[in-house]
């Protein structure tokens, strides 16, 4: 069993994941990687960086629509490491091939939810289900989701975007409830929300020309941030949301 710990890195095939994992295996030679994603034949930076990692990093299947490749997932981890000290949940769904952020009431779909309130809200809380005994040993362990701003319910002066926002807010009341639990049997266990700020990435690139100038994040930039954001928690930050510079957002 490997007593140094290790970082997991879920939904790591691109943008923000995959360079979360990069940032991480050059901040620490000694730390061990796990990074999952659906499709690991197709995720080809991902297991070219594995292929490079000296054994550092592990690549693994999971996908959060289906809770058996979650549990999957966890108990090839957890034969592979006594434990972890920092998982990061970064897979999250605002558009795709036959729906997008709807801007009215009109355009809301019952497919669409399911769909993305399954990846953004559900997804997450079934990976705390499955590895939070991996988090439970004594010492500081983070678990942390990708949030959104919009997902604040006293911040939304805007309206729209109903999918969206509702299952951002649902998966912040997760977090929120997670930590209550951990913090009953893990003291030292810190369960945040994080905005990574609006970043260019495939998720925003459609709403990108409403940015201001300047506001645009780098992949590399902001998970700089987060990284800093996450190396400064404390225990008494747990079940709270953040932004990229530390920020917290009200629920």
């Amino acid at each position: 069993m490997d007593k140094e710990g290790a970082a997991l890195v879920q939904g790591a095939s691109r943008g923000i994941g995959l360079e979360i994992v990069r940032q991480l295996l050059e901040r620490d030679a000694a730390r061990r990687v796990f990074a999952t994603c659906r499709s690991p034949g197709q995720a080809s930076a991902l297991t070219e960086l594995e292929a490079h990692s000296q054994g550092r990093l592990a690549v693994l299947q999971l996908d959060l629509r289906e809770e058996a490749s979650i549990a999957r997932a966890a108990e090839r981890v957890a034969a592979a490491t006594g434990r972890l000290d920092l998982l990061i949940n970064v897979a999250g769904v605002l558009h795709g091939p036959s729906f997008g952020p709807e801007k009215k009431l009109a355009q809301v779909e019952a497919d669409a939810l399911r769909a993305v309130f399954e990846v953004n809200a559900f997804g997450p809380l079934l990976v705390a289900k499955h590895f939070h005994h991996l988090l439970q040993h004594g010492e500081r362990s983070v678990f942390a989701s990708l949030s959104a701003r919009v997902g604040s319910i006293s911040d939304n002066r805007l309206g729209g975007w109903y999918a969206y926002r509702g299952s951002k807010a649902a998966q912040n009341m997760f977090t929120k409830t997670v930590s209550i639990e951990l913090s009953r049997v893990a003291p030292n266990a810190i369960v945040v929300g994080l905005h990574p700020g609006t970043v260019d990435t495939d998720l925003s690139k459609p709403f990108q020309r409403g940015v201001p100038e300047g506001k645009l994040l780098s992949p590399s930039g902001s998970v700089s941030a987060l990284l800093s954001v996450l190396d400064g928690l404390r225990a008494q930050d747990t079940g709270r949301v953040f932004d990229f510079r530390g920020e917290e957002i009200a629920p």
